[in-house]
């Protein structure tokens, strides 16, 4: 048998096996158990995060052999052909390559016909935003008043394209980004059934990679896998994903303490021996000096000990001042080019902007004011 993706292999099938999303999840499982459904769903979200497969789950709900149910038996054939994707009464549209209103209206013409198998004729238009306006004409009376046996699921990247006449003909839900630590504990999960080895810091770098996106983990967490060789290492994911050393990013935080520009540039120099990206490593110093930020409000949320360390040398208001920093910075990396010499003068900024109070040989309870040369 063909060696099948994470991604694929590991779909949700109910509402159950759903990674966070619980605010959409419990509104459909209230909404299938007192039998009040709607006849038009939009799904809205960044890629990856689910829409396409709430709205299959969803589905397979409404067609189960057993009955309509917030948690389908999973065996008869109405549920494993949606699974499968060849379900007849199913119909997957991808609008982005059936924009022209002659498809739309193909598509309208077999609406009022039973469905051949299931209980409900399901229309899955993804990427909905892609039709034409003549498209999303054609739709709007059908949209408003199907046949009782029509239900559509509409899913969408970019919910503000759609016209404000669909938008309120449809009950919409909006899907959230996942955090990097609940992709990294899925992930745990996933890897701990297929018996392979790895370090959990690994996981959670795949986690920030993903950005939101549990696929993008997992097309990311097979990759690392063949990267390195049925094992996931911190080491082996890092230099996959091109991300720089967390030790040196915070050695260069380190020398921004005494506020000496050679050694911040010394630090530097060292840190680029690696060859990194200087948007990758400015990026790493960004969430770096957040997590120092969380560590000094919050102590003890951290266990991290060089981060402890860190946060105890810097004043509150420096970090905020350097955050900012780089945060500005950041944007004029697209810009320059030399991107290494940006960097450095970012660094520079750093070490000549500083609150009030926490200058070079100022006392620590000074008080904090505006930022000063």
């Amino acid at each position: 048998m063909s060696y099948q993706v994470l991604a694929r292999k590991y779909r949700p099938r109910t509402f159950q096996e759903l990674v966070g999303q619980e605010h959409v999840s419990r509104a459909l499982v209230h909404a299938l158990d007192q039998d009040r459904l709607h006849h038009a769903y939009l799904f809205t979200g960044t890629r990856g995060v689910g829409k396409t497969t709430i709205a299959r789950i969803l589905s397979r709900c409404l067609n189960c052999e057993q009955g309509v149910s917030a948690q389908p038996c999973g065996t008869c054939d109405t549920c494993v052909e949606i699974g499968e994707g060849r379900f007849v009464d199913l119909i997957e549209v991808d609008a982005a390559s059936r924009t022209k209103v002659e498809d739309t209206r193909e598509l309208l013409d077999n609406v009022q016909y039973a469905p051949t198998r299931g209980r409900y004729k399901v229309y899955l238009i993804d990427e909905v935003h892609m039709l034409s306006a003549h498209s999303f004409n054609a739709l709007l009376k059908t949209l408003e008043e199907p046949p009782p046996h029509v239900k559509f699921l509409l899913a969408t990247t970019d919910p503000q394209k759609l016209p404000v006449t669909i938008l309120s003909r449809c009950l919409q839900f909006n899907l959230k980004a996942l955090p990097a630590e609940q992709i990294a504990g899925h992930l745990k999960a996933l890897l701990d059934q297929e018996m392979i080895r790895y370090e959990e810091p690994a996981l959670l770098l795949l986690g920030r990679a993903a950005r939101g996106s549990m696929r993008d983990a997992l097309s990311l967490t097979d990759q690392a896998i063949a990267f390195g060789g049925e094992q996931l290492s911190e080491e082996s994911v890092r230099a996959m994903l091109g991300t720089v050393d967390r030790e040196h990013v915070y050695n260069l935080l380190a020398s921004l303490v005494c506020g000496e520009a050679a050694a911040v540039l010394d630090a530097l120099a060292l840190v680029a021996e690696q060859a990194p990206d200087e948007t990758e490593l400015l990026d790493e110093m960004i969430s770096s000096l957040h997590e120092v930020a969380i560590c000094q409000a919050v102590p003890g949320r951290s266990s991290e000990a060089r981060l402890t360390e860190l946060a105890g040398q810097f004043q509150a208001e420096q970090v905020q001042l350097f955050y900012d920093i780089a945060l500005r910075g950041r944007r004029d990396l697209s810009d320059t080019p030399d991107r290494r010499a940006t960097l450095e003068m970012i660094l520079l900024r750093m070490v000549l902007f500083r609150p009030d109070g926490v200058l070079p040989g100022a006392s620590a309870g000074a008080g904090s004011g505006a930022a000063k040369k």
